[in-house]
């Protein structure tokens, strides 16, 4: 299949491991991003790309993920659950997995998983589905020990403990039986347990578990328990329980007794018969003798009447695999025992003795007649028997055939026929070959027996397994022949019965029916056959017939028991698949009813007996090496009683070699003997030190693992218990009293304190906060955008001066011109004063608040307020909204976490500091008070006795204030911890005799608390003895005779005496003082220590509440962080879009102020071209026209674009102003006129600069022209960002509010978590009736801070309330007043402008507007005019003097001229006659051809009705001048501004 196309194409690439070990995985995954995530057997996770091994994860300290192999691994709402044979399930962080990378060589990276379960001691997860209850996290986990577990993975202070569902068995069902009596059945397995079930009732009862997996299991007959409650069960480490089943509903009920079961099972009696696995029991058919099989090819006899007592064993040719005893129809009572080597055994019933011979070695019964039957295969023989009557009843039907054959021939042919047919036979003899008949085979192993059961007496069938099944094979025993070998002879079987489908499939249990007319037959398979049997039927004749059912699974589900009930009414199948099935037996006249098993009731006093001491060492003596070690232990016994002699012997010896040695010392140096003198060899004693040396460095040797082992084990024991530590706890006692103070065992600081943890959702700017920080530099933009910086040009009309005729003379007005200076520097005085005033009054109406105006400090205020004054609506309200600077995340509760543990740290460190002191303190109290006692001593040994005072103790150091020293050990500590040892290893065997598989722990704990005895009592002594040399080694003084003193010598001792009554006493109560003040320091410190203590305690219980919400936060973390993000970036979507917006805003705003300049610039070139044409110019409308003309212009740039944007550009333009409107209406004389020559008599200069003109007026068209284009398209791009913000501001609400909603809820998850608040009484003011209630969950805890600071607030508000109303009362009475002032400033501003409307009147006649009085003083324009007047008849009086002389020269050359012209004109007169006899002709042919030309043309029509517009325009123009002038030709008439003519006329030209 590999090898063919489809097969290379389901091969997958190979994943090659490199450095790492190889391993089975058992669990994998696959991520996303395609790479594989996989366990491994040592508990690691792998990750793998490309086939190869990126990373292996650990946990920190190189630990592994998990203390076994991992067998799943899932990903969950994007997190990693792995699931391990240890029982646990880890939770780790996908994105740490997903983006792992190694760092070093080793290829490892340190993880952390998120949160973990322990679900069990004795737990191995296999598998993990997760149920599809919406909303919650429950799982359903598979425990390969048996159970169904239902998890709740969601972490969380109200997470349920893991449930067991269902318990089974693990493994393969090794036996099962059932009840004699009722419907109860018992099972066992390898995974030591043993079950009780009510299979009628299908429900389990009970269960117990022991240290060793059960291999058989049988029920106690009623012949032997008659209520049938007991069971009797084997394991594999050779060990039988006796178990008893009662129901517990019996017993006497004792108050405060928990939920009792349907049943129960106790443990009865336990003895172990064999070494190995127990593999069958049965019991006699009179329930005297129980017989035990085992695999260490024993088979065990006891006396059931005797409490099991043992009878003996013998031993078999191989292992036991099934005992049957006799029937009641046999005559002998016998035990059939079936060996899984081919030997059947048949053993008579054990002689039972009346008394035990203790003088026994062993309990082998070696003179047991045990018949014996090695079976030989014959299955070959069978099938060659089987083939001979094939084939001989072939031959059978062709000799019939033949003979037919001759008989029809010989009918036919007579004697032709019959020689024909033989020659025929003969051909075909010839032509036949007999085929060999199978060969006889005969296996080299002997095959397997598998089950069988008695037939007859000394006869049986047997089913076996391998090459010979496929037959059930009927044996008979040999006689009982004492001196032949069983083991060496082979035994056949005499008759056999074929067994259909069974080559491949034997049986391998068989049971029958209470009247033995059914046989049930469980196949390898898990198959179960049913064959129907005759009354009385040994040889199994009739087994034809059968029905048959798969059960079982067909490669794994071998059936191991099977079973009927006691009534025939249920057949109960096990199988090495774990499952049982039950099946009902129907009979013909019966129905089935509700049956339902009962349990037997409990034996009068169960629950006062003593629980037997059961064996659970699988190392215990059994019984048959109990009794042979009680021997070997009483040889020994005499054998150490002999050695004692003899060493009693060596020791007299040794000490009359002493006394030698002590009398030769006695002896004169030259007598004595020399000490080699003795040696009787010296190569001896020498060879006896180099042996001793050699084996002391053998001994090194070999012990130098042992000693690199330990020495290894006490550093990894102090990296695990001490270098964790900072301190230890040391307990200071106090001097005189029995008070004391410990220090704190204080560990490393937590990783809470060591790092902080970034935070995932950092809090965003509230959009108040943004629009503040924002706001000023948005409104200083729009003032920079707002002023517009206008560039002055050079000006137009001083381009037109240059080409203006220049006067000749300015001496007539120089005067004029001065006085015109004055009254114009006059009136721009003016202008300027009132613009300064207007400037102010500007100024002043901005200051002027508006109606809604809110004082800034007031809106400050009431922010303030609303961000930090506090809510104390309570937060389990469902309306409490969260304060952004009150809102917690993981991160932040991790901070805080650590802050309180390294808080607490610092407090338990400064007081650790102070007790160590205080130790340093007394150490130093203890030093002085001896050197005291010293001096005292030495005092008191001058002093008379009768003048001692008592002397204080010493102050001892006790062990706990020095702990330190409990790690320091020297050789003698060393040698007394070996002689403990050495003495607990001497006591072991005899504990372990006494209570078999017991260890001497208690023994242990004795020895040692009275080795702590001895050591006290030796370290007493030792004080004491040096105590008694400090007094005995007092300085003596040397002893002189004694002599009277005399009065001076009298007097100094009498004053020495003094002074050392004085000192003795000043050092006692120096001492006492010493004390007195230590131990008051200590009550001090101890007082300050209890007052920390309870800090710690609250410490310790709001740590817990903090550990908890930082779990309920983690859980909520994910989706907070989903949320928060998606906020934030919609958040900054809007913040990026409202600046595009703004920037757009600024640009269209920047656009229409290059607009407006680019209109500016074409008023004052209009403006400017006008000043340089002058007044009364005859080519004014000429020049006008070429200036305003159309031109179509070759672009400098390609611009793409088609027709569409050619309209757009034309619609624009028509939006232009007023000055390019008069284009259309010059459009229609192009073609009249020529604008590529300057036509006759009109300034050159002038005609120039129109042309310049006109190409800049097309280059501000055109500039015009893209500016409004890129306005359109900013207008329209305002719109959709308009839009678009309208929409993601409705999302970023939406995904606020849902932000707020989760906090919400993270806020009601945090409220359920219970909180420890000690409280004192005279702390609780919620009273009712005088008393405190009962339920206090009603009530609210406040801090003595917090109420302090509501009360001082409600304080603060009155006094501000107080101020306010004084305020407002003061600002109404303002307000009052400045009502008045303004009414009255009303009226005196109403009589100022009375009077000076009647001033106005007086004098001008009219009111008039005094600004424009003061700004039209002074006509520069007409001023102007006047002097270019004077100028102007000055050099036209020069002029006319020049020309008059010209004037009379000319006309004598023009009648010259004349003459001359005069000629020509008669030489023209001729051709003009010619001319016209040609145009006749020529107008002929035209108006035969012109006829559809004729008529008024549209232009014209146009053009008349421009003129005619012109016209009317200019007559109201000259009607406006003569009102002016008119008005100004009154005495102090006012010039107004002329008339300006409609708005829909302003657009048409000025001239023609």
């Amino acid at each position: 299949m590999a090898l063919t196309f489809t097969g290379l194409k389901l091969q997958g690439s190979l994943g090659r491991f490199g450095k790492t070990a190889t391993t089975d995985i058992e669990g994998y995954m696959e991520l996303p991003d395609g790479k594989v995530l996989s366990g491994s057997e040592w508990g690691n996770m792998l990750v793998w790309e490309g086939g190869l091994i990126k990373v292996e994860l650990c946990r920190a300290a190189r630990k592994s993920c998990h203390q076994g192999p991992i067998n799943q691994i899932v990903l969950d709402e994007g997190e990693v659950i792995t699931i391990g044979a240890d029982g646990c399930i880890r939770i780790w962080d996908f994105e740490t997995i997903d983006t792992a990378d190694t760092i070093d060589e080793t290829g490892l990276l340190e993880i952390e998983p998120i949160n973990e379960l322990q679900v069990g001691k004795h737990v191995k997860l296999f598998s993990m589905i997760k149920m599809s209850d919406m909303g919650n996290n429950i799982w359903l986990a598979q425990d390969a020990n048996g159970a169904i577990w239902k998890l709740d993975l969601s972490f969380s202070n109200i997470t349920q403990d893991p449930d067991c569902l269902f318990s089974f068995h693990s493994g393969a069902i090794e036996a099962l039986a059932v009840s004699p009596l009722t419907y109860l059945m018992a099972t066992t397995a390898l995974d030591c347990s043993v079950r009780i079930y009510d299979f009628a009732g299908k429900t389990p009862l009970a269960q117990m578990r022991f240290k060793q997996g059960g291999t058989a299991l049988t029920w106690v007959p009623r012949l032997v328990s008659y209520t049938g409650a007991q069971i009797i069960v084997g394991f594999e480490d050779g060990v039988v329980r006796i178990l008893e089943l009662y129901d517990p509903k019996g017993l006497t009920v004792f108050a405060g007794r928990k939920k009792i079961s349907d049943a129960d099972i106790n443990l009865k009696q336990v003895f172990k018969p064999h070494t190995a696995r127990v593999t069958a029991l049965a019991y006699e058919r009179d329930g005297e003798i129980l017989a035990t099989g085992s695999r260490d090819q024993t088979v065990f006899f006891f006396e059931v009447e005797k409490d099991y007592k043992p009878i003996g064993y013998i031993t078999t040719p191989g292992p036991v695999c099934q005992l049957v005893w006799s029937s009641v129809s046999h005559p002998e009572s016998t035990l059939l025992i079936f060996c899984e080597n081919g030997y059947v055994l048949e053993t008579p019933f054990p002689t039972i003795k009346e008394e035990e011979d203790h003088d026994a070695v062993s309990y082998e019964i070696k003179d047991m007649h045990i018949k014996c039957f090695h079976f030989s295969s014959v299955k070959s023989k069978i099938l060659r028997l089987i083939e001979i009557e094939k084939r001989k009843k072939q031959k059978e039907l062709k000799e019939k055939e033949k003979e037919e054959r001759r008989k029809q021939l010989a009918a036919e042919m007579k004697e032709d026929g019959e020689k024909e047919f033989q020659v025929e036979e003969e051909e075909e003899e010839e032509r036949e070959e007999e085929e060999p008949l199978p060969e006889i085979f005969i296996p080299s192993t002997p095959c397997r027996i598998l089950c069988g059961f008695y037939s007859e007496p000394g006869k049986f069938w047997v089913s076996l397994g391998g090459y010979d099944s496929g037959f059930l094979y009927h044996c008979e025993f040999p006689p009982y022949e004492k001196s032949i070998n069983g083991t060496e002879k082979k035994d056949e079987p005499f008759d056999f019965r074929f067994l259909e489908d069974t080559e491949d499939n034997p049986i391998h249990t068989i049971t029958f029916s209470i009247n033995q007319d059914l046989m049930f037959c469980g196949m390898q398979n898990g198959a179960i056959r049913v064959y129907i049997l005759s009354q009385n039927n040994p040889s199994l004749t009739n087994m034809v017939d059968y029905w048959h059912f798969n059960l079982h699974d067909n490669n794994y589900g071998c059936v191991k028991g099977i079973s009927t009930s006691f009534d025939d009414r249920f057949l109960v199948t096990t199988g090495a698949d774990s499952n049982i099935f039950v099946f009902t037996i129907f009979s013909e006249f019966e129905l089935m009813k509700a049956i339902k098993a009962k349990v037997p009731s409990p034996r009068f006093g169960i629950e006062a007996e003593p629980i037997p001491e059961d064996i659970e060492d699988p190392k215990a003596y059994s019984i048959e090496n109990a009794r042979r070690k009680r021997e070997h232990d009483k040889l020994m016994k005499e054998v150490e009683e002999i050695k004692a002699g003899k060493r009693e012997k060596l020791k007299a010896l040794r000490n009359e070699f002493q006394q030698l040695l002590e009398m030769n010392k006695e002896l004169p140096k030259h007598m004595q003997f020399k000490r080699t003198d003795f040696d009787l060899d010296s190569k001896i004693r020498a060879e006896i030190g180099r042996k001793t040396a050699h084996k002391i460095q053998q001994v090194e040797k070999e012990l130098a693992w042992e000693k690199e082992k330990h020495q290894l084990g006490l550093t990894k024991l102090q990296n695990r218990f001490r270098d964790s530590l900072e301190s230890d706890t040391i307990v200071v006692h106090a001097i005189q009293s029995d008070h004391k103070i410990s220090s704190y065992r204080l560990v490393k600081p937590s990783k809470y304190s060591k790092s902080k943890r970034p935070s995932q959702s950092e809090r965003r700017t509230s959009k108040l906060e943004r629009f503040e920080k924002e706001g000023a530099g948005r409104k200083d933009s729009q003032k920079d955008t707002g002023e517009s910086i206008n560039v002055p040009e050079e000006s137009i009309i001083d381009k037109g001066k240059k080409f203006r005729p220049k006067t000749l003379s300015e001496i007539m007005v120089e005067n004029q011109i001065e006085k015109t200076r004055k009254l114009i520097l006059k009136a721009e005085r003016a202008q300027f004063k009132i613009q300064q005033r207007r400037k102010e009054w500007e100024e002043l109406y901005k200051s002027k608040p508006q109606d809604d105006y809110e004082d800034p400090k007031d809106v400050q205020a009431i922010k303030e307020a609303q961000l930090y004054m506090g809510d104390f609506n309570l937060k389990t309200s469902p309306d409490y909204k969260i304060p952004e600077h009150m809102r917690v995340n993981a991160a932040k509760k991790e901070e805080e976490l650590g802050h309180l543990d390294s808080m607490a740290h610092s407090k338990k460190m400064h007081m650790n500091k102070c007790i160590l002191s205080l130790r340093d303190l007394k150490v130093a109290v203890i030093e002085e008070i001896q050197c005291l006692v010293q001096e005292l001593k030495s005092i008191q040994s001058t002093l008379h006795i009768s003048k001692h005072i008592p002397i204080p103790e010493i102050p001892q150091i006790h062990p706990e204030e020095v702990p330190e020293k409990r790690f320091h050990y020297d050789e003698e500590i060393l040698l007394n911890f070996k002689q403990e040892h050495m003495t607990i290893q001497d006591e072991k065997p005899s504990e372990m005799e006494q209570r078999r598989s017991t260890g001497a722990g208690g023994g242990f704990l004795k020895l040692s608390s009275g080795k702590d005895g001895d050591l006290t009592t030796r370290d007493s002594l030792s004080r004491s003895s040096k105590a008694l040399a400090l007094i005995v080694d007092t300085p003596k003084l040397m002893e002189f005779e004694k002599a009277d003193p005399i009065d001076l010598e009298l007097e100094i001792m009498k004053r020495d005496e003094i002074k050392h009554v004085y000192m003795q006493e000043y050092l006692t109560n120096r001492i006492k003082e010493l004390i007195v003040t230590f131990d008051a320091e200590l009550r001090l410190l101890r007082h300050q220590k209890l007052k920390l203590d309870i800090q710690m305690k609250l410490s310790d219980l709001h740590h817990v509440t903090l550990f908890q919400e930082m779990l309920l936060l983690k859980n909520f973390e994910k989706q907070e962080n989903i949320l928060q993000e998606r906020v934030n970036s919609l958040d900054k979507e809007e913040q990026d879009m409202q600046w595009k917006i703004n920037e757009t805003l600024k640009e269209m705003e920047e656009k229409k102020n290059e607009i407006t300049k680019l209109q500016d610039q074409e008023k004052a070139l209009y403006a400017g071209f006008q000043a340089a044409l002058g007044e009364n110019n005859k080519f004014t409308n000429f020049l006008m026209k070429v200036l305003k003309k159309r031109i179509k212009r070759v672009k400098k740039k390609e611009v793409e674009g088609d027709a569409d944007e050619e309209e757009d550009s034309d619609e624009s333009s028509e939006e232009e102003s007023s000055l390019e409107s008069d284009e259309d209406e010059s459009g229609s004389d192009d073609e009249v006129f020529d604008d590529s020559i300057c036509p006759t008599n009109c300034d050159v200069g002038l005609f120039e600069l129109a042309l310049q003109l006109r190409e800049k007026r097309l280059d501000i068209e055109e500039s015009l022209v893209e500016e409004k284009k890129i306005i359109d398209n900013l207008k329209k791009e305002y719109d959709t960002l308009s839009k678009k913000v309208k929409i993601v501001a409705t999302n970023l609400n939406a995904a606020e509010e849902a932000l707020e909603a989760y906090q919400r809820e993270k806020q009601q998850r945090l409220n359920e978590l219970l909180v420890v608040v000690p409280l004192k009484l005279h702390q609780i003011e919620h009273i009712v009736f005088g008393e405190i209630p009962n339920d206090l969950s009603g009530t609210l805890v406040f801090s003595n801070h917090s109420l302090g600071r509501l009360q001082e607030r409600i304080r603060q508000l009155h006094e501000e309330n107080s101020k306010q109303q004084k305020l407002n009362k003061e600002c109404r009475e303002r307000r009052k007043q400045l009502i008045r002032e303004k009414r009255e400033m009303a009226k005196t501003i109403s009589k100022m402008e009375e009077t000076v409307r009647q001033l106005m009147i007086s004098k001008f006649g009219r009111v008039i507007d005094l600004e424009a009085l003061q700004t039209l003083s002074v006509n520069t324009t007409l001023e102007e005019l006047k002097i270019k007047k004077l100028r102007k008849e000055l050099s036209n009086a020069k002029e006319m003097k020049m020309w008059e002389e010209k004037i009379a020269q000319v006309r004598w050359e023009l009648m010259m001229k004349t003459k001359e012209h005069t000629k020509k004109l008669h030489q023209m007169n001729d051709l003009c006659t010619e001319k016209k006899k040609l145009d006749s002709r020529l107008n002929t042919l035209q108006n035969q051809q012109g006829n559809a030309f004729q008529g008024p043309r549209k232009a014209d029509i146009v053009a008349r009705k421009k003129v005619t517009e012109l016209i009317q325009v200019q007559a109201e123009k000259i009607l406006a001048l003569k009102e002016e002038i008119a008005l100004l030709r009154k005495k102090g008439g006012l010039i107004l501004p002329p008339i300006q003519p409609p708005q829909e006329k302003e657009m048409k030209p000025m001239g023609l």
